[in-house]
């Protein structure tokens, strides 16, 4: 809008400059509304004369050579080889009687060090030409007017000199701001300026306080939270927010540099453009679990790649603005894509993001509009810090509520589950009880069993004992009679226990003490693994009886020898005392535990080892002949049993 405005002041001025030496005439109508500034920089009749000579600012010199520049042409053209751009610009003024007698003001622009000339005389001098062989300093002020007071009607001469440089970062532009190097304000400029500039500043602060607060918010609940991957594109898209709006606060500043100025504008710039062309759309994809597919990745790919070339283009400061606008649209395009075919299948919480897009849109156009409209709501206090409050924080606000309304989605979601999982624990109970039903049924089934097996072992032992064909045989039952008592005993007294403890259970259940119930049940399951596992011992000595007097297969089977020799230290042992009481013998073994399982007929080595042992046992009960000479001496046999894994080639 500013550009067609130079324009249609510059179409203005063209009409009051009839010759070369004819001054302009600046009247009322110039005033640009409400800024109250005259631009005219933009203006017909200035005269440019590159170089360092000093004397132009006077009244009568010849100009015969000088060139037709305006101010707001001036460029890295007109640089040395050192980047230096210095001259001399004049011009010829007049007041009409609109502008007399009024205080007008001369302010300047920052980033070059300036002398103005009225009438020969210098009126203001803004930084440090080098005048005198001092040093070269910028002018990088703020609101900072000269003002003046010109009563005659008559022209008067205007003479700028001004010294910059060019910008150290690419591409090197004159460090000049555009609009010219000084124009000309009405009486009302620094007040308006100035009030406008700190309720800018002021608004400028609070949003980003409020975005800085929701972006820390959101980044520690990530951290918290880091199943919900959503947090980190609505953490980044605030981070961006604030750093957009520190960049506006930062270069709003008076006093700062012009690298200062150029770093806020670029990261300010690029914030902005990570902010809407990347993260928005991906956020929206994001929320509404959608895929990142190849066509949108193209898009923002080419969005990226236009912007980046124009900005590099020398034609940016006026295509810039339109493809800034054109970009934007087109990405709230997309976003109004993914809502659209997203509208069926969104609920909860996500449409809390759906109406902040919408309300920001709307606000973003309807501002837009008034604009267009009414030019003077464009510096308007109230509506500016209304509309860029609305603009900017339509989002992150819809975010937050977003945030909020799914944190009570994952409340509901856990609530429900507890409930499915209580429901779930009762259940169980109700098949643990019923297990154990099941579970003392086999048990008093495992103990029938047992006591047969009892009855049957002592019918064979009879047999075996009233055999004298199968005198060993007889021998071997006893050892198993007295091995097999032990895990019968432990059977009998467990299951009097637990037969004690289903009572005790059937009373505790009357009474509802559940707690209880499940410690008693845990007992019986304890001592119903006792019971099988002395069952399981009782049942291998029976196998193995059973083994030692059949024949057998024949056939070799992966055994484990120390259990084999050890089963039959002991039955050899116990059987000799079934015979006689008096004996007794000290038994030691030394298995070696690496031998593993290996491929024997265990029938014929348990009767080889059956055999060994009783001949050691006989061997050992015979005192030496020296105990008979000695009456202090006490015979003491000892049985050592050993196995050794020796490697064969």
């Amino acid at each position: 809008m500013k550009f067609f405005k130079f324009i249609l002041l510059f179409l203005l001025a063209a009409q009051h400059c009839q010759a070369q030496d004819t001054a302009v005439i600046l009247t009322k109508g110039m005033i640009d509304q409400p800024t109250n500034a005259i631009y005219f920089g933009w203006l017909n009749g200035w005269k440019f004369k590159q170089g360092t000579d000093t004397g132009f600012e006077k009244i009568n010199i010849d100009t015969t050579g000088w060139k037709k520049l305006k101010p707001v042409e001036i460029s890295s053209k007109q640089a040395d080889k050192n980047g230096r751009v210095e001259g001399w610009f004049r011009i010829k003024i007049r007041l009409d009687s609109s502008l007399l007698n009024k205080q007008i003001g001369f302010d300047f622009r920052p980033y070059a060090a300036t002398e103005l000339f009225i009438d020969g005389k210098r009126i203001a001098v803004r930084g440090n030409t080098g005048e005198n062989g001092k040093a070269f300093r910028e002018y990088n002020g703020g609101l900072d007017p000269v003002i003046i007071n010109l009563e005659s009607s008559s022209s008067h001469l205007l003479a700028i000199h001004f010294v910059s440089y060019l910008s150290p970062i690419p591409p090197h532009d004159l460090k000049i701001w555009g609009g010219g190097i000084v124009f000309l304000t009405g009486p009302n400029y620094y007040n308006f300026y100035s009030d406008l500039t700190k309720n800018n500043f002021g608004t400028n602060v609070l949003l980003m306080s409020a975005c800085a607060l929701l972006s820390i918010l959101f980044w520690l609940l990530r951290f918290q939270n880091k199943q919900e991957k959503n947090l980190v594109w609505i953490a980044l898209f605030t981070s961006m927010l604030t750093i957009l709006l520190f960049c506006s606060i930062g270069g709003s500043q008076t006093g700062i540099t012009y690298v200062q100025s150029l770093t806020y504008n670029t990261l300010g710039g690029l914030s902005g453009f990570i902010l809407i062309l990347i993260l928005l759309p991906l956020l929206l994809v994001k929320v509404f679990n959608r895929e990142i597919n190849r066509v949108l990745m193209w898009v923002l790919t080419l969005f990226v790649v236009l912007n980046f070339i124009a900005s590099l283009n020398t034609l940016w400061n006026s295509f810039g603005p339109a493809a800034g606008v054109i970009s934007t649209a087109l990405v709230l395009g997309i976003c109004i894509y993914y809502v659209v075919t997203s509208w069926k299948k969104l609920k909860g919480a996500q449409w809390a993001i759906v109406f902040g897009l919408i309300f920001f849109i709307i606000t973003l156009v309807i501002t837009l509009i008034l604009q267009l409209l009414f030019k003077n709501l464009a510096y308007s206090v109230f509506f500016k810090n209304v509309s860029i409050s609305l603009v900017f924080l339509s989002i992150p606000l819809s975010l937050l509520v977003y945030v909020s309304m799914r944190f009570k989605e994952i409340i509901v979601e856990v609530q429900i589950n507890a409930k499915k999982v209580i429901e779930l624990s009762e259940e169980r109970k109700v098949d643990a009880e019923n297990q154990q039903k099941i579970l003392q049924e086999e048990v008093n089934r495992q103990t029938a069993e047992f006591r047969n097996t009892l009855t049957n072992l002592k019918s064979t032992q009879s047999q075996l004992i009233q055999s004298e064909k199968m005198a060993s045989l007889g021998e071997l039952t006893a050892g198993i009679t007295h091995e097999i008592q032990n895990p019968l005993n432990f059977v009998n007294n467990f299951s009097e226990v637990n037969k004690e403890l289903l009572i005790e259970m059937k009373d505790e259940m009357e009474k509802g003490n559940y707690d209880d119930v499940k410690e008693i049940v845990d007992d019986v399951i304890n001592n119903e693994e006792k019971i099988n596992h002395h069952g399981k011992r009782a049942d291998a000595i029976v196998k193995g009886m059973l083994q030692h007097s059949s024949s057998g297969s024949g056939k070799k089977e992966p055994s484990d020898i120390n259990k084999l020799a050890d089963e039959y230290l002991r039955l050899a042992y116990h059987g000799l005392r079934a015979k006689d009481k008096s004996f007794n013998a000290m038994m030691k073994t030394d298995f070696d535990e690496t031998i593993g399982n290996i491929n024997i007929i265990p029938q014929d080595m348990g009767r080889v080892i059956l055999n060994l042992i009783t001949n050691a046992f006989y061997a050992a009960s015979l005192p030496s002949k020296g105990g008979f000479l000695n009456p202090n001496y006490v015979h003491s046999p000892t049985v050592w049993v050993s196995t050794k894994r020796i490697n064969t080639p």
